[in-house]
């Protein structure tokens, strides 16, 4: 038992998609043992490829549910049709009770997996060709207006030394997310070397490990070379972290950045919920509405597809909408005025 255990340790360290229990149940059940293999060895390239831990775990999880369903059916991946796979999403969707975005992530997935093996010659047919799921309306982000970013980025500075320095920090966090719109996760992986204050740019590190060069405002370079001599006070270890943990002199993690913008919201006295990704989205919106560019935007926003940056364009609308309501003689409001009438 301890053997068997140790393997399952070692096996999940070779993957690091698998849990030692997953990895312990998968050793147990030769038949889904010979069903993952071909999936083990996809992942394996996808991991030299430089694909984040994250996307190869959520990988393994779709696939390895279709895998436990052709398991199920004595099926190999070969004998999985278009029919076989409808029932298994509907089995997902219906028994199992997983939401249609969960769904549409494993059928994703499976996607990719069947694609690899046709260019692997191990199959000829792609069962998820032509299948589609009915996507559900995607909810448009919440935006915070101008006015409400001002009070919280130009909010007095506290009054003790302790957190006065730590909002050089924050304040320098906060800056750049709006001004140049990164993703949490960008902003933390972001280093000393990757900032330009001379020539007003940054570069990030995004999804799939791509590398764009983003605009830098005045107002966040501004603010970052405030920081920095507190940064340089506080760094251990030649840590070459921009973003550095004043407690612990390494670079900061996503949710001290999360905990910080709350803290920084609550002193401003603002009641709406703020969280990093809210200031991506007011910099996509703001831009948006103040270029109407919308490849630029796509560009700065590091969006591999133009439809994830086009939801902006139906914020934009929805503001055009209510002007036009509050203006136009013809509009609803006209039209309420005179049913109530």
């Amino acid at each position: 038992m301890v053997m068997s255990t140790d393997k399952s340790s070692q096996s999940a360290q070779m993957t690091p998609w698998l849990s030692v229990e997953l990895a312990a149940n998968i050793e147990a059940d030769t038949a889904l043992q010979a069903l993952l293999a071909p999936v083990h060895r996809w992942l394996n390239i996808l991991s030299v490829r430089n694909h984040s831990p994250h996307t190869l775990t959520a990988y393994f999880a779709g696939v390895n549910q279709l895998a436990l369903y052709l398991r199920g059916k004595r099926l190999t991946w070969t004998r999985c049709d278009k029919r076989q796979l409808a029932q298994h999403i509907s089995q997902r969707l219906d028994e199992d009770k997983l939401a249609l975005a969960s769904v549409q992530q494993e059928l994703s997935a499976i996607r990719h997996f069947y694609g690899w093996l046709i260019e692997e010659e191990l199959a000829r047919i792609n069962p998820t060709t032509g299948y589609q799921l009915k996507r559900s309306p995607r909810p448009l982000p919440s935006i915070a207006d101008v006015d409400l970013l001002t009070q919280l980025l130009d909010q007095a500075i506290p009054d003790t030394p302790e957190q006065a320095r730590l909002w050089l920090r924050d304040k320098a966090m906060f800056e750049l997310l709006y001004s140049s719109g990164l993703r949490v996760g960008e902003l933390v992986a972001l280093d000393m070397a990757d900032m330009d204050l001379s020539d007003l740019r940054v570069r990030v590190t995004g999804k799939g490990n791509k590398t764009r060069i983003v605009p830098l405002g005045v107002k966040a370079a501004e603010a970052i070379a405030r920081y920095v001599p507190h940064r340089n006070l506080w760094v251990e270890q030649m840590d070459s972290a921009l973003f550095i943990s004043e407690k612990l002199g390494t670079r900061l993690s996503t949710r001290a950045v999360q905990q910080r913008l709350k803290v920084a919201a609550t002193r401003a006295g603002i009641a709406q919920n703020m969280y990093p990704h809210l200031l991506r989205h007011c910099f996509a919106s703001h831009m948006l509405s103040g270029s109407g560019d919308l490849r630029a935007v796509q560009e700065m926003l590091g969006h591999s597809d133009i439809s994830t940056t086009q939801i902006y364009t139906h914020v934009d609308f929805a503001k055009l909408t209510q002007v036009y309501d509050r203006a136009h003689p013809r509009a609803t409001h006209a039209q309420n005025d005179s049913n109530s009438t």
